[in-house]
């Protein structure tokens, strides 16, 4: 079932309006996070917090959509897993040790790995410009770790940013095989919340935290920020909002053309980072992070819809817009 799509300027223009608002929202939340972390709270006692806010806010749209756990476990699971879970914890973890620009560029890299999961694992074939897409997002990472000068940043770091963008894959693959009709996204969203945030409560063990850290301040480039007010950017801005705009996005233009606005993310991230963390990215690192979103794009913009990973499911398309961490 495709999705719905208006053919009105108006309704595209909105769509498009909800797809950039949805990256300045997801590109804010490494910005707002690190200070946190480096405050005093463990990256997974930060994604809990996130989780939980995020899954409080939009616990009345799970009790509208209580039927889902019922008609689609296996989805909400999935979603919950990876989608959630998966990618915020291993983006979290992956900035506390690398810039925020490099961990989401290094994310972005999702979109050539579900090439290569469709190529060689489902055995279908890829245009050349889709795999053209992916050596520049190789070529582009290259310059962005700056491989020449034997890799300066954290190993872990980037293994943990390599392992947010594999969720993301994962999630791709589970929505183009799992996902089915009647199932609102808003729902699935709402019940991966849920279930994102029970599963991050066994791993994060949240009574272990430092709560005393949100009563206090966090340093942001030199600078003062109630803990609190940046909790509450991440819980209302970076996650709530970012992803119902991303997925009423979706539902207003074609997954390709969100999918390249989505780009935007790693832009406003590595901006945001610059402006008010202080971290610099050399000249090679701003050219190959231009290499990787231009590799997204050909990679995800040349492959057809109905070939896509995430084009086949009207519940696939609008959810996947909301994966990000």
């Amino acid at each position: 079932m495709p999705v719905h799509t208006t053919d009105s300027s108006h309704g595209k223009g909105l769509g498009l309006s909800l797809a950039v608002g949805s990256a300045l929202a997801f590109g804010g939340s490494g910005v707002a996070a690190k200070p946190l972390i480096e405050a005093g709270l463990a990256p997974l006692h930060v994604v809990w917090l996130r989780v939980a806010g995020a899954a409080l806010v939009m616990l009345p749209l799970a009790v509208r959509h209580r039927d889902l756990p019922r008609r689609r476990p296996a989805l909400l699971a999935g979603f919950g897993l990876l989608a959630v879970a998966g990618v915020q914890a291993c983006y979290f973890a992956a900035i506390s040790r690398i810039p925020v620009g490099v961990a989401l560029l290094v994310e972005y890299l999702a979109p050539a790995l579900v090439l290569g999961w469709v190529r060689f694992v489902q055995r279908r074939p890829v245009t050349r410009a889709a795999a053209l897409g992916v050596v520049l997002a190789a070529g582009g990472l290259a310059c962005v770790v700056e491989v020449w000068s034997g890799l300066r940043f954290d190993a872990l770091g980037l293994v943990l940013a390599l392992a947010a963008a594999c969720c993301q894959v994962g999630y791709f693959v589970l929505a183009d095989h799992g996902a089915g009709e009647g199932a609102d996204p808003l729902g699935v969203i709402a019940y991966g919340l849920l279930v994102g945030a029970g599963l991050l409560t066994v791993v994060a063990r949240p009574w272990e935290m430092d709560w005393s850290v949100l009563g206090g301040s966090a340093r942001m480039n030199g600078g003062a920020v109630p803990a609190a007010a940046l909790l509450a950017w991440i819980v209302l801005v970076a996650t709530v909002i970012a992803y119902i705009t991303g997925v009423l996005s979706v539902r207003r233009l074609s997954p390709q053309v969100a999918g390249v606005v989505a780009c935007l993310e790693a832009v406003v991230a590595t901006v945001l980072a610059w402006v008010l963390l202080g971290e610099h990215l050399s000249a090679p690192q701003v050219v190959g992070g231009a290499v990787v979103l231009a590799g997204a794009f050909i990679a995800q913009s040349s492959t057809p819809v109905k070939e896509s990973v995430v084009g086949r499911s009207a519940v696939g398309e609008k959810v996947t817009s909301a994966s990000r961490g």
